[in-house]
């Protein structure tokens, strides 16, 4: 039933404000005075140091899972390939999350903060599912499809996040855009700091492997911003801890091994190292084992028994036995084996500092990541008599150089990561360190893998060769016909320059006797080079134009090329399924 007027007009006299007398007006400028009182300067400072930690939260939160993102798409993609979009996809997410920011407020049923953790915990889930189909994505679009599933959103509704509770702030005017900018620079200078954080402490203990940080990234977002939204959390998680086989548990290991079974492998050992994923397979059906690095094999050996002996196990991969040819190249003056004094740049499974240790050499072996080191003593049985130094190469080349005690006959340069050669182990700086290492009549094996066809391949020639002018160029294989480099529309290859350092006279071999070959079958078909690649090959016109460590742009395009082409290959070599399992 309607009010009567009267009654109408009783209720909006009652709800009006209270009648303007001095009584009334005292008491409101009492309050008033109360309220300026309490809203000091302190109480501001603590709201705004309240608003920019939580804001700095978010961010380093987002910047953390950014980094992570990379490091579970190397076992898969290869460290380059999956950096090929990243940066931009980065950008993009924070852009469009802090300019939409309001335009999501208004249309998103739920506060943007708590949308995080969710996204958060089904990140390892999403990707354990996108893997499967990387042969059908391709190195070049698979990264970028997999991380605009996962954590691109996440990225987007975090910057979204961050700009709504500094809008808190209230800045207008010319300084608006100040909060996004200096949001963003902090986003990027914390992603590049956590990615070297996060890599180069991994090996410490499973609980800082890839997927381990996936979830305490995911728990730190659920204890920023708790939500009933957070059992929609759960399936997610009990995937990730039951069924997801990256994660480095007992029984996820079990699950992994029970899948590689019905590819004819099987998992011996795993780890996460500063370098990247590292871990032993075994082809049960064809009886090899080899040593993986995200999505590279750094080398392997047949597990079949040997009739014949050998001294040192019998690698699959003929490119190692053919860096021992180092000992072949003749000298002005022969060092016996026993007097000679070896530098090993990487270690890999062994193969080339193992023999050179079985014919009694001094080895000193360089290798950055602790982990493949330990593998290849553990595993593939390189003799623990050797002289281990886990350092950056370009570090100890340089202390070595500058040590005149230390000299060697023999160098062997065999580095490569992330699914091609590190960039800064090929400068015009680092390669003069080791001639520098070298004694007057000492020689050089340098493996380079690439794609020849491309032209920072004539580049690090050009740079080599500055430096050792006297140099022969071998290729694993033999020459690819026209049709054949037609099809594949690239020459990819691994390839080994042997250079003397400072003798002008030309690089020859001599004949192997039965003891180089150390009772290898391997050794005696791939020990001696086969297949030169004459200098007229390659753009040799200006040898000034060299790869020095401050000018490696030049070389990252064409990097990431012979990324992808490497990575084409290596599905070749390992069936698809087993790099997606890890």
């Amino acid at each position: 039933m309607a009010k009567p007027k009267s009654q109408k007009r009783e209720a909006n006299v009652s709800n009006a404000s209270p009648p303007l007398t001095q009584e009334n007006f005292e008491k409101e400028l009492k309050e008033l005075a109360k309220k300026a009182k309490e809203e000091t300067f302190f109480n501001h400072a603590v709201d705004w140091v309240g608003t920019t930690v939580r804001a700095v939260v978010i961010l380093a939160l987002a910047a953390a899972s950014s980094s992570v993102s990379q490091l579970t798409l190397s076992p898969v993609y290869g460290a380059i390939p999956a950096s090929i979009w990243h940066d931009k996809l980065v950008n993009a997410a924070c852009f469009l999350g802090w300019s939409g920011s309001f335009w999501l407020r208004r249309n998103v049923r739920w506060r943007l903060i708590d949308l995080l953790p969710l996204i958060a915990f089904y990140i390892p889930a999403v990707q354990y599912f996108l893997f499967n189909y990387s042969n059908t994505f391709g190195a070049t679009y698979g990264p970028l499809i997999t991380e605009l599933l996962t954590v691109a959103p996440l990225l987007l509704f975090s910057a979204s996040a961050v700009g709504l509770v500094l809008e808190e702030f209230g800045i207008t005017g010319k300084w608006q855009s100040v909060p996004g900018i200096a949001s963003f620079v902090f986003l990027k200078i914390t992603s590049a700091w956590s990615a070297n954080v996060i890599q180069s402490t991994s090996y410490k203990s499973v609980l800082l492997s890839r997927v381990s940080w996936q979830v305490q990234l995911a728990a730190s977002y659920a204890l920023l911003a708790p939500s009933k939204l957070l059992l929609y959390a759960v399936p997610a998680l009990l995937h990730t801890a039951i069924f997801n086989a990256h994660a480095q548990t007992p029984w996820a290991t079990q699950a992994l091994n029970s899948s590689l079974q019905a590819e004819g492998y099987r998992l011996i050992a795993r780890q996460d190292s500063n370098t990247g994923y590292i871990s032993v397979l075994e082809s049960v059906s064809n009886q090899f084992r080899v040593l993986r690095c995200d999505h590279s094999l750094l080398g392997g050996v047949w597990t079949m028994d040997q009739s014949h002996n050998p001294v040192v196990g019998e690698p699959v991969y003929a490119i190692f036995t053919m860096l021992e040819a180092v000992r072949l190249i003749e000298a002005p003056v022969s060092v016996p084996d026993s007097e000679a004094h070896a530098l090993v740049i990487g270690a890999g499974i062994g193969t080339s500092p193992g023999a050179l240790m079985a014919h009694g050499i001094n080895t000193t072996i360089v290798e950055i990541d602790p982990v493949v080191l330990e593998y290849a003593v553990k595993y593939f049985d390189l003799a623990p008599n050797h002289h281990a130094v886990i350092d950056d190469a370009v570090h100890y080349a340089a202390q070595v150089a500058n040590d005149t005690t230390q000299r060697y006959d023999y160098i062997i340069h065999d580095v490569f990561t992330g699914g091609a050669e590190p960039i800064a182990l090929f400068t015009d700086e680092f390669l003069r360190n080791l001639h520098r290492a070298l004694k007057p009549d000492g020689v050089i094996a340098i493996n380079y893998a690439s794609d020849l066809l491309q032209p920072s391949t004539h580049l690090i020639i050009r740079t080599v060769l500055a430096i050792f002018p006297s140099c022969r160029i071998y290729r694993e294989t033999a020459t690819p016909t026209a049709a054949e480099l037609l099809a594949a529309g690239q020459d990819f290859t691994n390839m080994v320059l042997f250079c003397r350092a400072r003798s002008d006279a030309a690089i020859t071999f001599r004949e192997p006797v039965e003891r180089d070959f150390l009772r290898s079958g391997a050794r005696k078909a791939y020990l001696v080079p086969k297949h030169e690649i004459l200098r007229g090959q390659f753009d040799l016109e200006d040898m000034r134009d060299v790869l020095r460590a401050n000018d490696t742009a030049t070389l990252e395009e064409t990097q990431r090329k012979s990324a992808v082409g490497h990575w084409n290959v290596m599905r070749t070599v390992v069936p698809g399924k087993v790099w997606e399992l890890w």
